[in-house]
């Protein structure tokens, strides 16, 4: 690691190597000099713009000025089988009362930003360790159709986890989609992977965003995603809706959502979701 460090100019004593727990892709570490402390993953087992494409995510974020995301130094884009190495700001702190306020105060202005008049990536990004293809797209509908839920559903027919009344359901729901989700809902920059372990807490209880997997799109995809596993404080949805209210449909929407991130984790880690899967399934997915 000093190495590495030396690249970004830090050539004092490395003082303090402490592994953290809690990825499941990369190993992760608090590395301390005599200089600074920061946050440093290491991987050699994914593709090799897998950091590049993490820190071209946080720029992007950055770059509306609304919410804090770590500071990139350094990242490494793999020859052969070589490690690979992401040096970021090392980000610590204590939640304040206003945490949760800034929270949804700052995710709104970033889903408020505007920055595209189009749905989907001019690039290929990673969800936990599946990859996401991205192309642009002048509906939403299309987008979430072709580039989220019908790769998943073929992943999970690969796999042998749809099929039957599961794999019907699933095809109506696809030719169905433009019943129920908005065709051109206002474009937002989104996280893209927003669950309670992907954000933090800095100095003064400043939330930070961390480990984005960023599409421009629906902004209610996002605020779907945030309920699905939990991690938020209340205030975080009251203040958000102060600066972006959701639409009024957001309820029949949110389960379509939610989806997208069920059959992840269906192909992911198994049959355990194929429940939660079945349920949505068999509210919009007739046959």
């Amino acid at each position: 690691m000093h190495e590495k460090l030396q690249l970004i100019g830090d050539d004092s004593p490395v003082q303090l190597v402490q592994p953290i727990a809690g990825g499941d892709i990369n190993q992760a570490y608090y590395v301390q000099t005599a200089e600074k402390h920061y946050f440093i993953k290491t991987n050699q087992h994914v593709p090799a713009d897998f950091f590049k494409i993490e820190a071209d995510g946080l720029e992007r974020i950055r770059a509306t000025n609304t919410i804090a995301v770590p500071e990139v130094y350094h990242y490494d884009i793999a020859k052969g089988d070589e490690e690979m190495v992401l040096i970021m700001e090392w980000v610590e702190g204590n939640k304040s009362i206003s945490t949760g306020r800034v929270l949804g105060e700052n995710l709104a202005a970033l889903h408020l930003a505007e920055t595209s008049s189009s749905y989907g990536l001019d690039q290929t990004t990673f969800v936990g360790e599946l990859t996401q293809e991205n192309i642009w797209y002048d509906s939403w509908v299309d987008y979430y159709r072709e580039m989220r839920l019908r790769p998943q559903m073929e992943l999970a027919m690969e796999k042998g986890r749809m099929k039957g009344k599961r794999q019907k359901r699933m095809e109506s729901l696809l030719v169905n989609l433009d019943q129920y989700i908005p065709k051109t809902p206002p474009v937002s920059l989104l996280h893209g992977d927003l669950w309670g372990g992907n954000w933090l807490v800095g100095k003064d209880g400043e939330p930070y965003l961390i480990d984005p997997s960023v599409v421009y799109g629906d902004h209610l995809f996002k605020i779907a995603f945030t309920e699905l596993f939990g991690g938020f404080p209340a205030d975080f949805y009251q203040s958000y809706q102060a600066v972006f209210p959701l639409e009024n449909y957001y309820e029949e929407v949110k389960p379509i959502y939610q989806l997208f991130y069920l059959l992840v984790h269906l192909n992911l880690f198994g049959e355990g979701y194929g429940g939660s899967v079945d349920r949505i399934l068999a509210r919009y997915g007739t046959f």
